[in-house]
């Protein structure tokens, strides 16, 4: 295992009925900046809860944000903070609202010509305004780590940044919000978790065994409960929490530590959606077996070991197991309703 240091600072509140609490973790006296997508959560509830939080806050919103969200979009957000000196964001929406939100708390206080830099140079965020987030659609684990994805429209381009500075102060994961979610989009968050898992695990033999045993328990669990997900006529809810938190625990830097991670399947996966405007997940389901079939022989350990441990597969068919191994992992994204090509 390699030397490593592990941080998260996230504060989670799990379960129904949670979004109450952050009354007394939000500001007393500062202004609040609101930050939801579509205005899906004006027709589920969600919204009416957050507003009942805010009565006795002061906030502005800012709605609208898209999947894969928009630079050019958040500059007026960026705005908005400064004029209204808000001192504190909380996004209520999936991965592209949180994702959103932390470009905006990096992008406020960025102290050089084109907050883009942050994003296209790796410019470091030195001065960030705190956020919270409520989920509402569980798939990036942006909830509990420092990652963000922002999409640049007039280029399309797409790129990442990571820093400790925009670790949420408290996520609010609730498995009721997303019962109003149509199934593409549940099944887009296991696929994007699950892959999120492979590319963490699907490394080298490094002697990670709580990493490694951590990992394959996360991608059971999906396979499992998100298979049984479409299967039921209305949520059931301990099938949602376990899909939610598995999500969350896919990304928050746990699977990370002390190994040697592999992104190919997302840094490809970032420029189809850029180039063509198709679904994160989609694009992973599509990138990811090919990535394994490439990668055969560099990672043949790690794969044997994916094989027996999540697919049951043994053998002295080394090529064999592997091959049928990334079959059954199409086959799971086939049967979740995504093709893979």
């Amino acid at each position: 295992m390699n030397n490593f240091e592990f941080y998260n600072p996230v504060r989670v509140l799990f379960g129904e009925g949670q979004i109450a609490k952050i009354v007394d973790l939000l500001p007393d006296n500062g202004k609040i900046l609101l930050v939801y997508g579509g205005g899906s959560i004006k027709m589920n509830g969600v919204y009416d809860q957050v507003l009942e939080v805010l009565s006795t806050k002061s906030f502005v919103e800012f709605g609208g944000i898209k999947p894969n969200p928009e630079y050019e979009f958040l500059l007026p957000a960026i705005d908005l903070v400064k004029s209204e000196n808000i001192e504190f964001i909380l996004a209520v929406g999936g991965g592209s609202v949180v994702d959103a939100c932390k470009f905006i708390s990096a992008a406020a206080n960025y102290d050089g010509d084109d907050p883009w830099s942050i994003l296209s140079n790796a410019d470091p965020v030195k001065s960030t305004i705190p956020l919270g987030v409520i989920l509402t659609l569980p798939a990036t684990g942006t909830e509990m780590n420092g990652n963000s994805v922002i999409t640049r429209a007039s280029t399309k381009e797409k790129f990442a940044f990571s820093s400790p500075e925009v670790f949420p102060q408290f996520s609010v994961l609730d498995p009721t919000i997303p019962y109003s979610l149509p199934r593409s989009q549940v099944v887009n968050g296991v696929i994007d978790a699950y892959i999120h898992v492979i590319e963490q695990y699907l490394n080298y033999h490094e002697s990670a065994d709580v990493q490694d045993h951590y990992a394959e328990s996360l991608l059971r669990i999906l396979k499992t409960e998100g298979g049984r997900a479409i299967t039921f006529e209305k949520p059931d809810y301990n099938n949602r929490a376990n899909i939610m938190w598995a999500a969350t625990n896919a990304l928050n830097h746990f699977l990370s530590a002390g190994v040697t991670v592999d992104w190919t399947t997302h840094m490809l996966g970032h420029e189809l959606t850029a180039l063509h405007g198709l679904d994160h997940a989609v694009t992973l389901a599509i990138v990811l077996p090919g990535v394994m079939k490439v990668m055969k022989e560099v990672r043949k350990e790690k794969l044997l070991q994916y094989a027996n441990r999540i697919w049951d597969l043994s053998g002295s068919d080394h090529s064999g197991i592997i091959d049928q191994a990334i079959l059954n992992t199409e086959q799971f994204f086939i049967k979740l309703g995504v093709g893979v090509r």
